[in-house]
Order: C-alpha cells, then structure tokens, then sequence
C-alpha cells in the first residue's frame, strides 16, 4: 500500500509504520515502568508537603497519562488499521499532546521552584509550601483544559465522520494558524524561564551562595536544569518548529521526539532528591 488508504470491511486501512511502531513501542515499555515507580516511591517515601515533591507527582501523573494513550499508537503504525471510533481515536490524541504540554509547564515549574530555593532561601520561604504548590499545580491542569478547547471545537465539528485512520502525522492544516502560533510562543516563554532560572541557580552557586542556603550536591542541582534544557531543546521545541515551518509537513519523527520526554523525566526525581529512596522533607536545600 504505498502510502494510500484502504477501506476492508468497517475500518480504515492505511500503510504499517513498523518503525514507528517500535520506537512508541520502546517509549511505552519504557516510560510506563520507570514512572510508575517514581510516582510510587514519591507518594510512599517523601513528604507531599515539599513544593518539589507535589510538582514532581504531577509531573508523573501527566507523563503516566501520556504513556496510556501510546499502546494505540502501536497497534496503529504495527497494522495500519484503526478498528476504534473517531472520538476514541480523537481522545487519545488530545491526551497525547495536552499532556506533553503539561509536562513542558511542570518542568519549567520545578525549575522556577528550584531558583527560588537557592537564590531566593529565605524572601520565598512563605511562597514556597505544600498548599501554593497544589494551588499551582490545579491551575496548570485548568489551563491545559482551556487550551485543548480549540482542537476540541474543532475535532467536534468533524465528528459526522464515520472513518478515520487516526494519529495522522500531516495534521497541521486542520488547526487554525492562531493556535499553533500560541503554542509556539508558549514553548519559547517556557524555554526562555527554563534558561533564566539555569543562568541564575548558576551564578549563585559559583559566587555567592546565601549560608541559608546550603546545597549538599552542586552537581546535581545543575543537572537538573541542564536535564531540562535537554528536553526543551529536543523534545519540545523541535516538534512546535516543525508544526510552525511546514504546517502542512509530515511530523510524526517529531511527535516521537516528543513523547521520549516522558523517559527522561525520572531522571529529574533522581537528581533532584539526595537519596531517592528514602524520605527527606527537601529537594536539594536543607
């Protein structure tokens, strides 16, 4: 089948992507353990009362969430064939990418979280609690909600469809040019805080840490913001590039980069927590 779809019997057909198949297929087997246990180990061996231990959970829900709606995404690109509905097939794609947003955000929280930590001890000691941070974290779900509402009007508005063959890579052109303008412009205020905060934590550690502030592993404190700026610039900002450049093009290579970010982000609970295993009441400062 040359890149042409065809109807057998009440699903749609189109070519197999085994490739893709398999790199989803690793992100899968992946990221659904090793962020299943992070969430564990955060729920059963820190205090909910640190700001970096909630955003940390939230971050490992929204990855968990993006992980479920990829076993689809493999038996799509493995057949060819998508046997469910459109609203299933819809769904799941606004899962996907609503929570590669959320991800994005909570990253460039903890980062934020982290410079106020080190260079800001004691000014943002009564900003920095257990309640702010659920009250932040509930306002990033909320926004995440609101700006999925376009591609649901949107995606309502085609649900006469009987057929779809789903998870179609060449799906700029159905989302208004606002839209992906604003999320382009999300991703670049994102990334710009995530290199701020980099720059600041960085200095402050080199020149003239606060005694308040006493940071048991520079090392690790770096990594974390490094960690990020990794991901922004491979994971995230590429994908919103190619969206904004060729909105017309083929983004599946893209869409894949995207989602690996869900297998990079234990890598911050590690780095951010001096014994990960056993409870401390703070992330990096005593």
């Amino acid at each position: 089948m040359n890149g042409t779809t065809v109807l057998l019997g009440n699903v749609t057909a189109e070519e197999p992507k085994p490739v893709y198949a398999a790199l989803f297929g690793c992100i899968l087997g992946l990221g659904l353990p090793l962020n299943a246990v992070s969430l564990w180990i955060l729920l059963r061996h820190h205090s909910l009362k640190s700001p970096s231990a909630v955003f940390m959970v939230n971050l490992a829900v929204s990855d968990l969430l993006l992980v479920i709606s990829l076993p689809m995404r493999v038996y799509f690109y493995a057949t060819g064939i998508w046997p469910l509905s459109t609203t299933a097939c819809f769904s799941l794609t606004l899962l996907f990418h609503g929570n590669i947003r959320s991800s994005s955000i909570f990253i460039t929280i903890i980062s934020v979280d982290r410079l106020l930590a080190i260079v800001y001890p004691l000014r943002s000691r009564h900003l920095r609690t257990s309640s702010n941070a659920w009250k932040g974290a509930a306002f990033v779900w909320l926004f995440v909600l609101v700006i999925l509402i376009p591609p649901i009007v949107i995606g309502s508005g085609k649900s006469n469809r009987t057929k779809t063959s789903c998870f179609l890579s060449k799906g700029g052109n159905s989302i208004p040019s606002h839209v992906i303008y604003f999320q382009f412009v999300l991703v670049s205020i994102l990334l710009a805080v995530n290199i701020v905060c980099t720059v600041m934590v960085s200095w402050t550690l080199r020149s003239h840490l606060s005694d308040s502030a006493k940071v048991k592993n520079k090392m690790n404190v770096m990594l974390i913001f490094i960690l990020n700026l990794v991901m922004f610039t491979i994971c995230f900002l590429p994908a919103t590039l190619s969206v904004v450049a060729v909105p017309d093009g083929d983004h599946l290579s893209m869409i894949c980069l995207a989602a690996v970010n869900c297998c990079l982000d234990p890598l911050l609970y590690y780095f951010s927590f001096d014994a990960f295993w056993r409870k401390k009441d703070d992330v990096d400062v005593s």
